[in-house]
């Protein structure tokens, strides 16, 4: 088997990247970063993604095939904010870049630098010269939300009406709900109405 010297070189700097990537998110104050499965996962992501790139290229029977397969995951975390879909979707595009050429990811990882810098000094400028922020470059919203998924064999009336639901999905399994706030209480006082109310149900309750 021949070795691809440009690859492995890629890969390299694919995974120094990342952990930079990392870092720069707990530097701009992404606290749910922290974790253990969070950071594997930023860090793993892009090279899982630049390895199937690479097995799949100029394969498109298996590159459809890779497609269905990824099509029927599903997940089931509701997301903190649209700033860690980015950061997702910044990780996979890390992984694509870097297997079409290194070039594509350095210029990559440029744009989002350019792109913080800009907000942070347009920030600045609209403070200074109107007095008044228009908006704000605080990277921590969706940090201290604590999240609660209920699974139940049938429908919770308390849990269709309330305010902190998100999300619902049923399967054979039942009906999943997905609810957060930035208040663990308000969460788990949901959990001790559903026990007064003697609801059969099955929970995961996830503090910030």
């Amino acid at each position: 088997m021949e070795i691809n010297v440009d690859k492995i070189i890629a890969l390299f700097i694919l995974i120094i990247s990342s952990l930079g990537f990392r870092i720069l998110l707990q530097t701009i104050g992404q606290r749910w970063v922290v974790t253990y499965a969070h950071t594997f996962t930023i860090v793993a992501l892009p090279v899982i993604t630049f390895v199937i790139t690479s097995v799949i290229s100029g394969n498109i029977a298996l590159s459809l095939g890779m497609v269905g397969a990824l099509s029927i995951v599903r997940f089931r975390n509701p997301v903190r904010s649209p700033l860690e879909l980015c950061v997702y979707f910044a990780s996979i595009t890390m992984g694509i870049s870097a297997s079409v050429s290194i070039k594509w990811l350095i210029f990559f990882i440029i744009s989002i630098l350019i792109i913080i810098i800009i907000l942070s000094i347009s920030s600045k400028i609209s403070h200074s010269l109107f007095k008044k922020k228009f908006f704000f470059t605080s990277f921590t919203e969706g940090n201290a939300l604590s999240t609660l998924e209920v699974t139940s064999k049938n429908s919770i009336s308390i849990l269709d009406n309330n305010i902190y639901m998100k999300s619902k999905t049923s399967d054979e399994n039942g009906i999943t709900y997905f609810l957060a706030s930035e208040d663990f209480n308000n969460l788990k006082k949901i959990i001790e109405d559903l026990e007064k109310n003697n609801k059969e149900f099955k929970y995961q309750l996830n503090s910030s």
